[in-house]
């Protein structure tokens, strides 16, 4: 009995630093996503401001393609700074991460418009989506990495669905904002300097976050066999090369997830404002309905996880899912009841599709290269496959060819079930197999 109760207090209080670890990590996640999303949610106000031509499409498609360039640092965010965090340590990594956020999130905040300072406006307003393409490229993967490395053994998918609620708390604030903002704030002011409010409180929040990321543990070396020195960069390198068919996976894991995230929170509420003209208020409102659901639906999908065992509900969900991306299709033209419904019926496909991901593509890589195998792989799949669904969707649409974007979502989620499953029996996943 005795030993029982000192053990009580030591166990209370790890438990207690994990608690407080997840919050500075998953809130600090969500304001990143929060930053990111906000853009994406307001690129048909963006537009005409920064990049005037004239035609409203046109316009919103311009300010997507300034979103999809971001996706393109995020490679050369993973790693650069991925390699820094397998050889010195998680911590100071996840501190520049949103620092950096938080920096650009404010420049863009109260950057002039084109008519302002000319072209100079779509120059600075392009640095700072390659700025938040560093961060967000080093953010994700090294959040997924530190994940695995924090949680208790039989409890890593559900620790990945807690900080995947996190990432889709970001999410819905970017659209619960973003509908609040239109609802306040009058169409035409809106589209000369309301749409700037968003952007405001991102940046207030993650200074919020940024302090609270101070008091985070290091995971690097968590079996007590502390390095001498920091491993060199070319032996992260080796390590990523050897693994190299684990990054493919890895790449395709998150090009499924990525492709069908930003088709449902960027693409189709940009499809509905700048094609179909739908009322923007409705849209924030059911894009934040829609995160909600999902959101709901992340902490059920990671205790399936670890009850089921992570490999066997990877390849389940991803397969299940790929009829389910269809039902795009069915917003061929405009419709407030048809949008509602398409989003709400994507709620569980993006719950099961993204509340995984994270934590299958960390159990990819071993400790030593995790960050950099993870986030090299994360960019690319990011930057290829997901940064470019929401302009490929509209430009389908546009083309006549909506039919072809699910097809495209599919091939890509079936991918990644192969290429898992080659990993998995070469024996090479790690973590809750």
């Amino acid at each position: 009995m005795a030993s029982l109760t000192e053990r009580s207090p030591a166990t209370t209080k790890k438990s207690l630093s994990h608690r407080r670890a997840l919050l500075a990590l998953g809130g600090g996640n969500a304001v990143e996503w929060y930053d990111w999303m906000v853009y994406g949610l307001l690129a048909s106000y963006i537009g005409p401001l920064y990049f005037p031509s004239g035609s409203s499409v046109t316009e919103t498609m311009s300010a997507l393609a300034v979103f999809a360039v971001g996706f393109a640092a995020r490679p050369l965010g993973a790693i650069i700074f991925g390699t820094l965090a397998d050889r010195i340590g998680r911590r100071a990594v996840m501190l520049f991460s949103i620092g950096s956020m938080v920096l650009s999130t404010m420049i863009i905040a109260l950057l002039p418009s084109h008519a302002v300072i000319g072209v100079w406006a779509g120059v600075i307003l392009l640095a700072c989506r390659i700025l938040q393409g560093l961060s967000t490229g080093i953010e994700a993967p090294l959040n997924s990495a530190y994940i695995v490395e924090l949680a208790p053994e039989g409890r890593t998918a559900r620790y990945g669905g807690i900080l995947s609620t996190y990432v889709q708390a970001g999410i819905v604030s970017a659209s619960l904002v973003c509908f609040l903002t239109t609802s306040v704030v009058a169409p035409d002011a809106m589209a000369s300097w309301g749409w700037r409010i968003p952007f405001v409180v991102g940046a207030v929040g993650g200074l919020v976050f940024l302090w609270l990321r101070r008091a985070l543990p290091e995971t690097l070396h968590t079996t007590g066999e502390k390095q001498a020195e920091p491993a060199r960069v070319g032996q992260v390198w080796a390590e990523v090369w050897q693994h190299r068919l684990a990054l493919l996976a890895i790449v395709f894991v998150v090009a499924g997830a990525q492709a069908l995230q930003y088709t449902w929170t960027t693409g189709l509420p940009n499809l509905a404002r700048s094609a179909y003209d739908e009322n923007p208020d409705t849209i924030f409102l059911v894009s934040t309905l829609s995160g909600i659901c999902v959101a709901a639906l992340y902490p059920l999908v990671g205790r399936l996880a670890d009850r089921k065992r992570i490999s066997r509900t990877f390849i389940a969900s991803r397969l299940a899912v790929v009829p389910l991306i269809f039902v795009v299709l069915a917003y061929q033209q405009p419709g407030m009841a048809t949008f509602t419904v398409v989003m709400l019926v994507g709620a569980p496909v993006l719950a099961f599709t993204m509340g995984l991901y994270n934590t299958v593509a960390a159990t990819l890589m071993p400790t030593s290269c995790r960050v950099t195998g993870v986030g090299l792989g994360y960019a690319i799949g990011v930057a290829g496959f997901g940064g470019t669904a929401p302009y490929l969707l509209l430009w389908l649409q546009d083309h006549g060819a909506g039919w072809a974007f699910p097809v495209y979502g599919a091939v890509l989620c079936l991918l990644s079930v192969l290429l898992y499953v080659l990993v998995f029996r070469r024996g090479a996943v790690r973590v809750g197999s």
